[in-house]
Parts: structure tokens; sequence; C-alpha cells
């Protein structure tokens, strides 16, 4: 009889840059540090890469063409590797929802695919299933970070951490000061996303009404909704006949909780089942429907917010900002989920036809002297993040991080040194648009349903 050999211990491991998070923000980040040159290792406590990706398997990608044209960078290339696939695995399509523009759909699987092949292509090493502990600190600067993975405890000294993971645990444990939700600690709801295969598509959207309020009052008052579910959000799945239903929001978890996150995936699930069963009872178009595709957990939309350089403000997105260390353009709604009611809110941020760039001082500590954040980590207030949040913007925002930490460990120093001017001309020359001086105006808009169509 064979038995497998267990492995020895975890050798502690040196690298340039410490990516700690495999969602989109942390594919931005380790991507481009590893471009540049730098030795870069990325930890994930999942077994997937892509963040919502993976906890909410086909959620659209919004907030990538802002006034209908691309962001650019390394959100456009993902976005051209899949629509160029044949047949294509992704396209542009407009949003159903009030004041979203045009969306990327996108085949998961392909996707998630993607990002591994392009972490490889890199050469990022990427550690899945591996937690990390307590950060050693030096003289304001992380030294070491501990980590485990199912083989044991081992270390790794990074010249720079970049923090992508949602939650900033790292970058908690290291002293950095933050916020937790809107200002007296309420967090957005959660969901937990799934898919109905075999609807009939056109008949289920013919109706007209994007949040399908008059179904959903009625499944309420019978009781046979959650009475939170006064609109049920529903959209065109990105292969014929499904319907992707990111519905199942569910108030008043702690997402830095993860007994309260294990309670509200339980919770979630009967709700998803709920939501399943009165579709295809009484909503047209879904009476051959089957539930699939239910995510492994829910997707956690707001925990800490990290104290930074500077904290972008809702009066910065009125007054539609362009700063001149802006990393990326959004125009994004302020998608409010459910911080104190039942209410979901998708306000304008800017005026029509306007957009606000995010500043790279948002991704910066005051002190830490080598430590880089991105993603729903931001520094920002309540009313701002919830416009940022959107994974394009996620995705360069890691890309900007990527790019500081090339520049600060060539030049040597801290992160609070970076020329700030000089990563915003490496973002343009990587294909970032609208920041910097451009407009993005000056670019094409997208075709959405066409494939390919990327606004370039």
């Amino acid at each position: 009889m064979n038995h497998l050999k267990p492995s020895g211990p975890n050798p502690d491991l040196a690298c340039d840059v410490l990516v700690v998070g495999a969602g989109t923000a942390g594919f931005g980040a380790a991507i481009t540090a590893a471009r540049a040159g730098l030795s870069v290792h990325l930890i994930e406590a999942g077994t997937k890469v892509g963040g919502v990706m993976a906890f909410c398997p086909g959620m659209p990608w919004g907030g990538g063409y802002p006034l209908g044209r691309n962001i650019g960078g390394v959100f456009a290339e993902l976005t051209l590797r899949l629509t160029s696939m044949a047949p294509p695995a992704a396209e542009v399509r407009p949003c159903a929802l009030e004041n979203f523009g045009p969306e990327v759909q996108y085949d998961h699987e392909l996707a998630t695919l993607t990002l591994f092949e392009m972490l490889l292509e890199a050469g990022v090493h990427l550690h899945l299933g591996c937690l990390v502990g307590n950060p050693t600190l030096v003289d304001g600067r992380i030294t070491c970070v501990a980590c485990t993975d199912r083989r044991g405890q081992f270390n790794i000294h990074p010249r720079l951490v970049n923090d992508c993971s949602g939650d900033g645990d790292i970058s908690a444990r290291a002293g950095v000061p933050y916020t937790v939700g809107d200002n007296v600690g309420n967090m957005m709801a959660v969901t937990l996303s799934f898919h109905m295969n075999g609807a009939d598509v056109d008949r289920v959207f013919a109706d007209g009404d994007p949040y399908f309020r008059s179904y959903a009052a009625q499944g309420v008052a019978q009781g046979r909704l959650h009475p939170d579910l006064s609109k049920l959000y529903l959209m065109r799945g990105f292969h014929p006949g499904s319907v992707f239903c990111n519905t199942v929001t569910i108030r008043g978890v702690d997402g830095t909780n993860p007994d309260a996150v294990a309670r509200a995936t339980q919770e979630g699930r009967r709700r998803c089942a709920q939501v399943a069963r009165f579709l295809i009872d009484s909503v047209p178009g879904f009476a051959r429907a089957q539930m699939w595709g239910i995510g492994p957990t829910v997707g956690v939309r707001e925990t800490r917010k990290l104290e930074a350089m500077y904290r972008l403000t809702g009066e910065d997105l009125a007054q539609s900002k362009r700063f001149d260390d802006g990393i990326v353009a959004c125009d994004n709604p302020i998608d409010d989920v459910m911080r104190t009611t039942a209410e979901m809110t998708h306000d304008a941020a800017v005026a029509r036809g306007d957009y606000y760039t995010i500043p790279l001082r948002t991704l910066i500590p005051r002190r830490i002297e080598n430590l880089l954040f991105a993603g729903r980590l931001i520094s920002a207030d309540p009313v701002a993040f919830a416009s940022v949040r959107g994974m394009p913007q996620c995705m360069a925002m890691g890309q900007a991080c990527g790019v500081a930490a090339a520049q600060t460990l060539a030049k040597g120093g801290a992160v609070q040194d970076v020329d700030a001017a000089a990563v915003v001309a490496t973002l343009q020359a990587q294909g970032l648009r609208g920041i910097g001086g451009q407009n993005l105006t000056d670019h094409p808009t997208a075709t959405p349903g066409a494939p390919g169509a990327l606004g370039i």
C-alpha cells in the first residue's frame, strides 16, 4: 500500500513584495509588481482567486466604464483576453439598474482561469488556503509576517507589504488606525448570490421593472419572502437561459467575525432556496428553471477602512474632483446596501457626464513605511466608499500600489515619500485613462453587446 509521505515544515521565505488577498485588488497589485521585476508572494485564505468573483460567481464587473469609456490598465487587458476568446467568454452590456453604466458579464470559470494564467505568466508565487497572522515591526517597518497553511506555520520576510485582504487584519495588527462601516459601526449587508438556469430570459425581463417590485411585494405579503426583499435584484446571466440573482442580502453582519459570517451563510442559503421556489412558482419565465451556482459563502461588502494620508469624501465626489495623484476614474453611483435599514440606494455620485478620480494618498498609511493597501480598505467616508468599491476600481487601485511598490523599492525610503507624479505617469503608460490631466472623453465609448467592445 502506498502512503503519502508527510511534507516537511515550511521554510521561511523572503520576497520583495508580499500581497495579502487575491481578490481583484490583490490581483492587480501582484501582477503589476511582478511585471516590474520584483519577487512577489500572493497570500489567499480561500481556494480561488478573484475575491468577490469567487464568493459571488457571476457578479458582473461594474464601474469599469465611467462615461462609457474603459478605465484601461490591467482591467482592460483582462477583459480583452476574455472577449477575444472563441467563442467570447465576456461581453460589455448595459446595466439595467439605475445610475449604473456599462458592465462586463463573463464566464466565471474562464475568467478565474485567466486570472490564474496571468499571475503565472508574471511569475507571482501564489499561496492558496493560507492565513496571515501577526506582523513583526522594527523601526516603523514590517520585517516579518507569520503565515499558516495546512503544513504549519512559516514566516515571510518582505521588503514591502500590500494589504488587499478586504478586512485589513494585518494592517490593523500592525497598528494602522481604522474605522468600521459608517461613522457608528454599521456595515453594509452581506449577500449570498446564485443563478437560475433554464429560464425563459426574455419572458423574465418582459415586465420592464429591473427591481421586480410588484412580485417582491406579493412574496413579502404572503410570507414567502423575507421582508427585506422588497426589491429583487435579478440580471441576465452571461450564458443563455441563466439569470444571476444578487438579491439575498442579510443585515447586521460583522464581516470581521467568522462566526457571524458562518451564521449569515447558513441563513443566506435558506433564503436563496426560498427565493428560488418563489421565482419558479410566481414569476413568469422561471417555471422550468433550477437554482444553480450558489456562492460558497456570503460576499462581504464593507468592514474596515484604514486611515491614510488622505480620506476621500462624498463632497469630493459631488465636486467631481480629479486629483493630481488620481489613479483611476470613477462615476459609480453611491451604492449603499442596507447599512441601517432595508433600503438600497443607487444615488448618482456625480453630475451626469462627469467623473472623479481616486487619489493614491487614500492607499498610503501615515506611518508604516513599507505598507500599502488597496480595494475596500481604501480610506474613504461612508458616502465615498459606497461609490469607489467596484471591482474594476479595486483592480486599478491594486495596479497603482504595484507601481508604487516598485518605485519605492527602486529608490529606497518610505512609501509616504513615493513620487506620485511618477506613479501616475507610469499608470498612464500602462493604459490607465482619465488620470493625470488626461480626459476620458478623449477616448471612444464602449459598444455594449459586441464581442471585444472595450471602448478602445
